[in-house]
């Protein structure tokens, strides 16, 4: 199978790189100046063991490839708020023996939160999901860091809306072969709502920065239960922390690189790269619609979609708001609902 990774940035580069690493051939996709650093001086993947540089075929869209293989699979690794663009590209590319992308290609939706996919099944026949656990970092063009080990991440895979298959069991095998674990299950929404709490902190960070502390551990849990209240209401099942803990372990401990950027999350990479854009509204978004629909107030989440949104709007700088003034205005938003 040729990987055809779409959308490589801080996921996509790291998943990338680590299938060419195995062996395996790698298509990046990309544009603006990740496109042209990756054109000019390939992928440099900074992981525990090293430095590598993979130069592999780099393509803004499909029109440089031509005709699509047959064995493509394609990983869609853009941010939730790109999907429809990327897949408006993509669908329509035609494949050797007949037929589209959109029709008989397999798609992973390697994204956070829970849209993606759901946007993905409009176009494409053939949709899985993938629950992110890696912690990887972009912000140079070019450069990727993913400092996890001993393995890169964990890649919970599953269909979309359910079950499993042999080409996902197919799939695992070659992510297995590149660092990464990559269970087949046929509940991966349980895995993605919890991974959904976990981001619901990446508007945290990118407001007022790293959650460190007793006061930004206790803000984030806020945060979260408020998150667990509205999926109860949903009746939205999701992993408990002891299940994660049980799966991960020690599988994916994260260690200092030499040079690396500053890891954050994705929000705070977004503001730090000044694109204008965040996931929040696929994230806290997310748990704001899900409350709306079921009746469960939110106002903390609404406040960090509504901060998160108008920093990159504003392009204002990542964690540059002190978590005091943050913890006031969260305050006021509680107190206004509960009036």
């Amino acid at each position: 199978m040729r990987y055809i990774i779409i959308g490589a940035g801080a996921v996509g580069g790291a998943v990338g790189g680590r299938l060419a690493q195995a062996g395996f051939e790698v298509v990046l996709v990309a544009r603006g100046a990740q496109y042209a650093a990756l054109k000019d001086g390939g992928l440099r993947l900074r992981v525990p063991d090293g430095e590598f540089t993979y130069r592999l075929p780099v393509v803004d869209g499909p029109a440089e490839l031509g005709t699509l293989r047959a064995d493509d699979v394609l990983v869609l690794a853009v941010k939730t708020q790109d999907t429809e663009a990327a897949l408006a590209a993509w669908g329509p590319a035609p494949v050797e023996g007949g037929g589209t992308a959109a029709g008989r290609l397999p798609l992973l939706c390697a994204q956070n939160g829970v849209e993606g996919q759901r946007i993905a099944l409009r176009r494409f026949r053939h949709v899985y999901g993938v629950c992110v656990w890696l912690p990887a970092t972009y912000v140079v063009p070019g450069v990727v860091s993913a400092a996890g080990s001993p393995l890169t991440g964990i890649l919970h895979l599953g269909g979309y809306p359910r079950g499993t298959d042999e080409t996902l069991r197919l799939i695992a095998a070659d992510l297995e072969k590149a660092r990464f674990e990559a269970p087949v299950v046929p509940d991966l929404a349980r895995w993605q709502y919890a991974k959904l709490l976990a981001n619901l902190a990446n508007a945290v960070e990118a407001v007022t920065g790293p959650v460190e502390g007793e006061a930004a551990l206790q803000f984030v849990k806020r945060v979260r239960a408020e998150g667990v209240a509205v999926l109860d209401a949903a009746g939205i099942a999701h992993t408990s922390a002891e299940e994660q803990h049980a799966r991960r372990g020690d599988k994916v401990t994260l260690l200092p690189l030499d040079d690396a950027p500053r890891g954050g999350g994705s929000s705070w990479q977004s503001l730090t790269r000044g694109t204008g854009t965040v996931e929040a509204d696929y994230l806290n978004g997310e748990i704001t619609l899900l409350g709306r629909l079921h009746g469960v107030p939110t106002p903390l989440n609404e406040l960090l979609q509504h901060l998160a949104n108008t920093f990159a709007r504003e392009h204002r700088e990542a964690g540059s708001m002190p978590l005091a003034e943050l913890v006031r205005l969260a305050d006021e938003a509680e107190a206004a609902v509960a009036a």
